[in-house]
């Protein structure tokens, strides 16, 4: 019975041997994924890793296609953290899907433009031109608001207006809304269309010849990007680090490099 007992406990020692290894494994692992939409922001982020790398922390990049899904990702814990959205937006996703996802730090700030291939400036717009923005509630209210500010439309006073809050259209201006990541492709169907720094600069449109963009002043504030996690999250010393690691003053020179100045570092920005 004592010859039983003993050998039954050596192979349950056995057994637990590989989990406990494992477990060690996990835990001295610091593995942090961060969802990005399109490929031009991995030219910020990917400096970070080797930095990161010296705190014990390994930056994995996982690159969305379209606004969509990195919410979602981040929600069902697929990635740590997600940096591709404004305010506006990440309150408006919660609202929608119930969801709990916070910010945990300031990226920069992008202001929309309006791109077109056949015309240079907003004075050349006609009657009847048709005007592409942004599906999405946050960024096609955005870009009305944009059309409000050159004059071509008139809206009802709503933070987030549709087309069916126009008032005034008075060049009859046929506004459509497409997928944020198809707008570069409606250029030569479309007289404008207001694009998003993220898909205009994939597209390789250089946001300095914009026809016309939004103004940075104190309006601006709700339009500052933002790196976002769980809100079980939000305090994770882990997740902090990769959030120093960003907003450090060698990354801002290289935001304003990369995107020549397109791009503005929003953690210290003072909007007037």
């Amino acid at each position: 019975m004592k010859k039983f007992v003993k050998y039954l406990c050596l192979a349950v020692a056995l057994l637990a041997l590989p989990i406990t290894l494992a477990a060690c494994g996990n835990s001295g692992s610091k593995v942090v994924k961060v969802g990005i939409v399109g490929t031009d922001d991995q030219r910020i982020w990917n400096p970070l890793k080797s930095q990161l790398k010296k705190k014990g922390i390994t930056l994995k990049l996982v690159t969305f296609s379209d606004y969509s899904q990195p919410n979602g990702a981040l929600q069902n814990g697929e990635i740590n953290l997600n940096a591709f959205q404004h305010k506006l937006f990440l309150d408006n996703w919660n609202k929608t899907n119930h969801g709990d996802l916070v910010s945990i730090g300031k990226t920069y700030l992008s202001p929309i433009g309006a791109y077109s291939h056949k015309i240079k400036n907003v004075s050349q717009i006609k009657n009847g031109d048709k005007i592409a923005i942004p599906n999405d509630a946050v960024n096609g209210g955005r870009a009305l608001h944009l059309l409000a500010n050159e004059g071509l439309i008139k809206l009802d006073n709503k933070p987030l207006p549709t087309t069916s809050d126009i008032t005034s259209n008075p060049k009859h201006l046929k506004i459509s809304s497409l997928d944020g990541s198809q707008e570069p492709r409606s250029l030569d169907d479309v007289t404008v269309a207001i694009i998003n720094n993220t898909f205009a600069l994939d597209a390789k449109l250089n946001p300095s010849n914009a026809i016309f963009r939004e103004k940075v002043n104190k309006q601006s504030e709700p339009y500052i990007n933002l790196i976002a996690a769980k809100k079980s999250d939000q305090n994770n010393k882990t997740l902090k680090e990769v959030v120093k690691a960003y907003q450090t003053s060698s990354n801002a020179k290289r935001i304003y490099k990369l995107y020549d100045h397109a791009d503005i570092p929003a953690w210290n920005i003072k909007l007037k």
